[in-house]
């Protein structure tokens, strides 16, 4: 399992002479490594949150996946748009954070509103309705996310159908398990897609398990990449634990959509540090080793994080001078499950920007008992 998620194949190649990342210069390195670092440590908050009780309702883990969400947003345009799921939180407000973090103009969730919402409290975008990612924004270009997976593929394909017949140039990135690609949905989206050429890049996030379910028994193929040879469209595999490269593949993908040539899957192969959820932890101590009965669960989590992505990331910047290999040591949350990190294993402004929106969540009123039909019925009408 720790080698296939190790040495992905190349699928479908678009031609390119250079690597996209091949242009970022030494300042864009080491803000894609910050923003490891940021969507790291919002895991862990809430991880540790819910452990001391702070905390209700499920939580999907982000831990050890990082690198696909900092990688296919970072080289995204502010017009563009995201459709996450439930195991992307921190792309809600990290979308569009190359120019800042907090300028006035970002096309992102402001970390206020999103941990508004994973508390339930009124600042949320929904007003408490839910709890963690059934929110959206049309204004931050944010389609919302639901429990159906792939079942957003159609709208992302509808959003940019329309931007298109408006003179836009906007791209879609959506988010999907590989479990999803089984979903009727998730091929009669595609299909529409590729009929249409429009501008939809797919990412399948392939941790292994649907649930409780395994690779093998999802799909007869090694890459679901391939899902896409059916319609006629690229599909390419990236190793999910190196943003670099998570960044090359997506970066092709959305020039190829932004080109009018239509949609591109890419398939990212990750590692899941937990169960489903927090509440499959436990669960998943048992039926994940019987893929390989001589291995442990414990010792499949440290194949796992072995190439956790900040470490990955760190060894490319060291290797070209952007990092030495005394800062490389400064911050050491990688390899580490959540409950073994502290603060100090994280830069201080990273822990300072997620304090910000916890405090404010934590300290925010719920909502009144009378809101409790509001957005139900039309107020007003016979």
């Amino acid at each position: 399992m720790a080698s296939t998620v190790s040495s992905p194949k190349r699928g479908t190649d678009t031609g390119a002479t250079q690597r996209p990342q091949d242009l970022l210069t030494k300042e864009d390195h080491l803000a894609v490594l910050q923003q490891l670092y940021l969507a790291r440590y919002f895991d862990v908050r809430l991880i540790k949150e819910k452990r001391r009780g702070r905390l209700t309702g499920t939580l999907y883990s982000s831990h050890n996946q990082e690198a696909i969400l900092v990688g296919s947003l970072y080289g995204l345009k502010s017009t563009d748009w995201i459709s996450p799921i439930h195991r992307d939180m921190p792309a809600f407000f990290m979308k569009d954070m190359r120019e800042g973090w907090d300028r006035p103009s970002r096309k992102g969730m402001s970390i206020e509103d999103l941990c508004g919402q994973v508390w339930c409290k009124a600042t949320s975008p929904g007003r408490a309705r839910d709890n963690w990612s059934h929110i959206g924004s049309r204004e931050h270009h944010i389609i919302h996310s639901t429990s159906m997976l792939a079942g957003t593929i159609p709208v992302a394909a509808g959003v940019v159908y329309a931007d298109r017949l408006n003179g836009g140039d906007a791209v879609v990135l959506t988010y999907n398990g590989e479990g999803s690609t089984a979903q009727g949905v998730f091929h009669e989206a595609i299909n529409f897609a590729a009929v249409h050429k429009l501008p939809v890049v797919t990412i399948i996030e392939n941790n292994f398990w649907a649930y409780g379910t395994p690779n093998h028994l999802e799909y007869s193929q090694e890459d679901f990449a391939r899902r896409a040879d059916g319609y006629g469209i690229p599909g390419t595999v990236a190793d999910g634990q190196d943003v670099f490269d998570v960044y090359d593949k997506v970066m092709e993908a959305v020039e190829y959509a932004r080109s009018g040539k239509g949609p591109s899957i890419v398939e990212c192969k990750t590692y899941r540090a937990y169960g489903h959820g927090d509440h499959d932890d436990d669960r998943a101590a048992r039926y994940r080793p019987t893929v390989d009965e001589s291995v442990t669960y414990r010792q499949m989590l440290e194949m796992g994080r072995q190439r956790d992505p900040i470490s990955v990331a760190k060894k490319r910047l060291v290797e070209l001078g952007y990092l030495t290999a005394e800062d490389a040591t400064r911050y050491a949350a990688e390899g580490k499950h959540a409950t073994q990190t502290t603060d100090e294993d994280f830069p201080p402004e990273v822990v300072d920007y997620i304090k910000r929106g916890v405090d404010a969540a934590t300290q925010a009123a719920t909502p009144p008992a009378e809101e409790g039909a509001m957005w139900v019925f039309r107020e007003g009408q016979p």
